[in-house]
């Protein structure tokens, strides 16, 4: 993969473009990172998983990369169009606990997500509250010629910045998804907050003095800060999920414009990111996905039901991150299935040596492989491309095992050193361990042997009154799998 042939689309533009790094051979990333007020959901994760295979497919193209997500912990409020609640401030209220105890909680689940589904840890993890005084002086410094203040807090006045809300497309500033609520002293529908007051009477566990009175700032306001002091303006790529493409990130360019002077937004960079992108959502038709819901759908419910987290990665890389993706319970087996079946194919060359040069069978695959990542990360394509080279026959394991190497180093699914025994199902409510499980086998293996069938038969009933299906049949090979009391028929 040369650096020269990766197009992505471009939100902003709505097109694809080649990319071209601002600083030679760097690549610099900004992902917009969790508000931890809450456990996220799996359609929280991923947006980690595709900017995960954005960072993996740059840095095989050679360029040096610079990932930053930054982590929410003070600003966001319950209603994403800049009303409501402080999400941190509720949660704490709820709980009964310090909000920053809140938020080292979530932070720490999150980030025991992160490591489960195999996505690399980024440069920086920026911390909202690490960066109070560098966003009081960026407030500041826009505040005469972009911002205005009532009593709520200082607003930001979105006539002041050329193309207002172009990323999402809304027609004017009085429809459209991008639409913020109404507060009483704003000029415009669509101004937002840039720091919020603390109201008269009231104290907040996070709160600090600014130029405009005791408060907290808003929620666009921390990544234009976190993003432009650890990147600089412009960079090269700002990622989230298709939901921040109406309010935050319309928001954050609007803000990123005005700190740099910057004019219309037919020059991208303009934007303080060169390119905008966004993956799409992953729908969840039986409404368990929010998290207003109670119980939601999150990663460890999916390890509890048997599956390892890399099949819900599998998933994900089974769909264009573009594209949605409808979860189901049928659907993650499936993935799981197919997981399975490369990680037998690739048990045959994991113990082999290193790779010398690349076998001629292999290059049409290498080829296919690097053009569909560069073509807008393309997995689906990428996915078949690994398949049929686990399939090809008669070449050294030392030289297969270089290709698969190379490109699960992009796709990270670990199929090198997962084992079967990882992928077995087992779920967490099951009422017997796998060591009586392959003893029950081995005793039915040694009876099966001696023709002595009714003992087979009896050893089979056994396991399968505690839920232990034997697989006798299975072309994959499995063996066994359990079953889960609560996932027998899930929702």
């Amino acid at each position: 993969m040369t650096d020269a042939s990766i197009t992505l689309f471009n939100s902003l533009t709505r097109q694809l473009e080649p990319f071209q790094p601002v600083h030679p051979g760097e690549a610099r990333v900004y992902s917009c990172g969790p508000t931890v007020y809450n456990y996220p959901h799996i359609g929280n994760m991923r947006a980690y998983v595709f900017a995960d295979v954005l960072g993996r497919t740059l840095s095989a193209a050679g360029y040096k990369l610079t990932h930053v997500i930054n982590i929410t912990d003070v600003g966001h409020l319950t209603d994403d169009a800049d009303a409501g609640e402080d999400k941190m401030e509720k949660m704490a209220a709820q709980k009964a606990q310090s909000i920053w105890d809140i938020a080292r909680h979530y932070t720490q689940a999150y980030w025991a997500d992160i490591k489960a589904l195999n996505i690399r840890e980024p440069a920086e993890w920026s911390i909202a509250t690490d960066y109070i005084d560098q966003m009081i002086a960026f407030a500041s410094a826009i505040a005469e010629k972009h911002c205005y203040e009532i009593e709520s807090g200082l607003y930001f006045d979105v006539s002041t910045v050329e193309d207002y809300g172009r990323l999402a497309r809304a027609q004017n500033e009085e429809e459209g998804e991008g639409r913020i609520e109404a507060v009483e002293g704003k000029r415009h529908a669509a101004d937002f907050a840039i720091w919020r007051k603390t109201p008269s009477g009231e104290k907040r566990q996070m709160e600090w003095d600014s130029p405009w009175g005791k408060g907290a700032p808003g929620w666009h306001l921390e990544c234009s800060v976190m993003s432009g002091k650890l990147l600089g303006f412009p960079f090269d790529i700002h990622t989230g999920g298709i939901d921040h493409r109406e309010i935050h990130h319309p928001n954050e360019i609007a803000q990123n414009q005005a700190f740099c002077g910057c004019g219309a937004l037919s020059d991208a960079a303009n934007s303080g990111a060169r390119i905008w992108m966004h993956n799409n959502f992953l729908i969840d038709r039986s409404g368990k996905m929010s998290k207003s819901a109670g119980e939601f759908l999150r990663l460890p419910l999916l390890i509890e039901k048997g599956f390892h987290p890399l099949a819900y990665r599998m998933m994900c890389l089974q769909a264009h991150y573009r594209s949605e993706l409808e979860f189901s319970w049928n659907g993650l087996n499936a993935a799981f299935t197919r997981l399975k079946r490369i990680l037998m194919a690739a048990e045959r060359i994991a113990d082999a040596g290193e790779g010398g040069e690349i076998h001629p069978k292999f290059q049409p695959l290498i080829d296919k492989f690097d053009q569909a990542m560069a073509d807008d990360l393309n997995t689906p394509i990428a996915l078949t491309a690994m398949e049929e080279a686990l399939a090809v026959k008669k070449v050294p394991p030392e030289a297969k095992r270089a290709v698969i190497a190379r490109m699960d180093a992009v796709l990270g699914l670990n199929v090198l050193t997962l084992t079967r025994k990882d992928l077995r199902l087992r779920p967490a409510s099951a009422a017997i361990d796998e060591a009586e499980i392959e003893d029950a086998l081995a005793r039915r293996k040694e009876a099966r042997l001696q023709k002595d069938f009714a003992a087979s038969d009896a050893i089979r009933d056994e396991l399968a009154a505690k839920r232990v299906e034997v697989m006798d049949g299975d072309p994959l090979g499995w063996e066994w799998a359990l079953e889960d009391n609560a996932a027998a028929s899930p929702a």
